[in-house]
């Protein structure tokens, strides 16, 4: 594995999106950025007709505009570019899995109808060993000299905390001085009985008070670890997938996991993890666990 923060890029306002997002981050972690363009003859009808030696020229004439770009905005940052021929889902999630971090941008469709990743990217995430992160183009929309704002929102299943998705999140926050927000909705089971009335109050306190010493168990360790980073807690009775996109809206950035699964087929990148995907107004980290 390579350390360097790798960007996806292919011309869009959305790549360019992610490339800003991914300069900034590669700063932040001291790391060189490695900015990829995957050409793939039957992504377009145009393309089928270009050479790949007339390919090769053009992405790297874009990929050295791009490089040009962000040396003279971000004097101190380390750049590599690389032009490769093949599926786009392969490449990147090769590229992916040799990188810190990968960064891709994201599409919006419309407020009402939400945001869509696109197939590569839900074929990248749903396929990678390491964490990969989609930008939308109006996550760097904050002027610069006032820097990003808001902080990292962490959806955590406490069935099952993933250590992972709670390293990624405190050092994340850790490295921009900003706050982990950890979000869990729990649901009330189905009972039946006598005078449910009366006890359903009862059972809700008990529950709720059980969620949150789990809750603190899990986060325990990580504030020891990272006794500056400051966690507001957010426990509560709810749904999961639409908590946690509401908690979007302010983010810096939305940190979910994708459990690894060995089966060929669908996506399984997890129901509330999609629907973050598709509905999140923030950049959005999807961190792979066991």
């Amino acid at each position: 594995m390579s350390s360097t923060v790798t960007v996806g890029i292919d011309g869009s306002r959305e790549s360019l999106a992610a490339t800003v997002w991914a300069a900034d981050e590669a700063l932040s972690r001291g790391l060189p950025l490695r900015l990829l363009k995957v050409w793939g003859s039957d992504d377009d009808i145009r393309s089928r007709r270009i050479d790949l030696d007339t390919a090769r020229v053009w992405g790297e004439r874009s990929l050295h505009t791009v490089e040009r770009r962000l040396r003279r905005r971000r004097p101190g940052l380390q750049v590599e570019t690389a032009w490769i021929s093949g599926d786009p889902a392969d490449a990147l999630c090769t590229a992916g899995n040799d990188a810190e971090l990968l960064v891709l941008g994201s599409r919006g469709l419309s407020g009402l109808t939400g945001y869509l990743a696109g197939s590569v990217s839900l074929a990248v995430l749903s396929r990678m060993r390491r964490p990969g992160v989609l930008v939308r183009p109006q996550a760097t929309s904050v002027p610069k000299e006032h820097g990003p704002a808001g902080d990292i929102v962490l959806g955590l299943d406490l069935a099952r905390p993933s250590e992972e998705m709670l390293e990624f999140a405190f050092a994340g926050a850790d490295r921009y001085g900003c706050a982990v927000r950890v979000l869990y909705s729990w649901a009330m089971p189905l009972v039946h009985g006598p005078d449910m009335a009366g006890a359903l109050p009862l059972l809700r306190a008990e529950l709720e008070e059980e969620w949150h010493q789990a809750l603190d168990g899990a986060l325990a360790p990580w504030t020891k670890k990272y006794p500056a980073v400051p966690v507001i807690r957010q426990c509560q009775q709810g749904r999961p997938a639409q908590d946690l996109v509401k908690a979007t809206h302010e983010a810096r950035l939305v940190v979910v996991g994708r459990r690894n699964r060995h089966s060929r087929i669908g996506t399984h990148i997890g129901a509330v993890t999609h629907a973050v995907v598709h509905h999140s107004s923030a950049p959005i980290a999807v961190v792979p666990h066991d």
